[in-house]
């Protein structure tokens, strides 16, 4: 009997951004455990088996539930919303299932990052406005200090997940000019989905205002509202055949 548990991510809401490998996976499963609210109730729709919602489980309950269904031979997959590879707490969860002989296969999904440049109808990195993209997050409970004024001086993209509840307190720390362009993307891909667009100075009080106070993306950066960028190199000359 092979012992195994699959990783899927869900992709940011909309149920069509789920991999067609993921979707197939879920139909196959007897059993989903999925990340709560994180993850677009519809998508469950694709399965037949059992649900489960991880919300407010210990990595000990959930690793027990997965574990007597792996040994009752059962098909599992924990399902993760946008890609599981960011901020997901994936490794822990691998580790604690090697203990049981269960092998992980991981199926990538589309981040919400992405989701968000869609809604923005933008790029995250643009000739002329910003080569990098940065990825993080605010201190919290599971991080004591984080790195978002030093980040935020080298004046390049930066996406900052699970932060729309400190959003006052991330903008008051950025080292950034305060007309530098903020959005503020709430639900990204889903039917409900919210963007907010200020600059640094504003966007705080914008959001405030709206009654976002989580499940939002906030994107810093000349891409979200882009000017004097440079076309690139690909279009702007004739190329070699290939």
């Amino acid at each position: 009997m092979e012992r195994k548990v699959y990783i899927v991510g869900a992709g940011p809401g909309n149920p069509k951004l789920i991999t067609m490998l993921g979707r197939e996976l879920l139909e196959k499963a007897d059993l989903v455990m999925y990340a709560g609210s994180l993850v677009n109730p519809i998508v469950l729709d694709y399965t037949n088996g059992e649900t489960v919602d991880s919300y407010g489980l210990t990595l000990d309950e959930t690793t027990k539930i997965i574990v007597d269904a792996v040994d009752a031979g059962k098909f599992v997959v924990r399902l993760h919303s946008g890609d599981p590879s960011l901020y997901g707490s994936i490794v822990e969860q691998m580790e604690e299932l090697k203990k049981f002989d269960i092998e992980v296969e991981r199926v990538p999904g589309v981040s919400s990052v992405f989701a968000t440049s869609a809604a923005l109808n933008t790029q995250l990195t643009l000739n002329g406005v910003s080569d990098t993209l940065i990825i993080t997050r605010p201190a919290g409970k599971t991080l004591e200090k984080d790195l978002i004024p030093e980040l935020s001086s080298y004046g390049t993209t930066m996406a900052i997940f699970l932060g729309t509840q400190k959003i006052k307190e991330i903008m008051e720390k950025v080292q950034c000019p305060k007309d530098t362009p903020v959005a503020v993307v709430f639900h990204a891909s889903w039917e409900d989905e919210e963007v907010i667009t200020g600059t640094v100075e504003d966007i705080a009080e914008k959001v405030k205002d709206a009654g976002i106070k989580r499940s939002a993306m906030i994107l810093i950066g000349g891409v979200v509202d882009p000017k004097n960028y440079r076309r690139s190199h690909l279009y702007g000359v004739p190329q070699e055949p290939l």
